[in-house]
């Protein structure tokens, strides 16, 4: 592990089946974790299945990790999709390089860091075109994950107390008597029994699969900082698992529409914004 390091900071920037199925967003307690479809602007909705959460992810999509911090405190987020830490594209472990979040803040990763300035956008795409899968690490694509640290305390500041003053001796006091109660505050305290010393010890599918690509470069800038981690277990790790629509219907992730005939819906999906089009020409 490496307690202190160089690391990088964002710029700011069972009631019932059906309520366990219903989407909800933001996964995390020390951070909030969505997935936002960068295409679209919409915040994907995250399902909880079997104990896991999920989100549906649209092949083809731009999509970007956000981040935060919920805490009043510095956190350390060590971010992986697929199981590749996306700062260094070294197979993800706790102990390495991650994104530093100043209290509250709010941050988005869009993709595959290459530089201070640059990364290579994350997208939504089959399994063999993945990053991971193309650098020879196909097993853990369809997943991210966030293993979020607080940061040690600052040690207190020193206290600093005056010198005693220096008083002459009252009349009549032995400069005898002086001497023998300085060397009796001098002498060494008595050592504790050994006995009463303890060293402390440390505390003991129906589709092909979807996964994340390495697409086009695009600007993306991020400042130096260091950050020493409290412990060096995660105080808290979030993990969000994704695959296609199709894919999750089939798991029966997103419950599947009662049949029969289809109510209509005043808001079926817009997410374009602008003027009405006119209708295709007659024929």
């Amino acid at each position: 592990m490496k307690p202190l390091s160089r690391l990088l900071t964002a710029a700011s920037l069972a009631a019932g089946a059906l309520l366990a199925a219903a989407p909800a967003h933001a996964v995390g307690r020390l951070v909030d974790l969505d997935v936002i479809d960068r295409d679209t602007g919409a915040r994907l909705p995250v399902y909880r299945h079997q104990g896991d959460y999920w989100i549906a992810g649209r092949p083809g999509a731009r999509y970007a990790v956000q981040v935060r911090n919920a805490t009043g405190g510095r956190v350390l987020g060590v971010m992986s999709v697929d199981g590749v830490n996306v700062l260094s594209g070294d197979t993800a472990a706790w102990d390495q390089a991650g994104y530093v979040l100043s209290p509250l803040q709010t941050t988005q990763v869009t993709g595959w860091r290459k530089s201070d300035a640059e990364v290579a956008a994350f997208h939504f795409t089959g399994l063999p075109h993945s990053y991971a899968a193309r650098t020879g690490r196909p097993r853990d694509v369809g997943v991210i994950g966030v293993a979020v640290f607080r940061e040690k305390p600052l040690p207190p500041p020193p206290v600093y107390r005056p010198a005693p003053r220096w008083e002459a001796p009252a009349a009549g006091e032995s400069a005898d008597a002086l001497e023998r109660e300085g060397a009796a505050k001098s002498a060494p305290a008595a050592e504790a029994p050994m006995d009463a010393v303890r060293s402390a010890r440390a505390a003991p599918q129906a589709a092909p699969r979807l996964g994340t690509g390495h697409g086009e470069r695009e600007s993306s800038h991020v400042t130096h900082t260091r950050f020493e981690r409290r412990a060096g277990q995660p105080d808290e790790v979030i993990t969000l698992r994704y695959d296609s629509r199709d894919n999750l219907l089939a798991m029966g992730v997103i419950p599947r529409p009662p049949s029969g005939p289809r109510r209509p819906d005043a808001f079926p999906e817009s997410p374009s914004a602008g003027y009405v089009p006119d209708p295709p020409a007659w024929r």
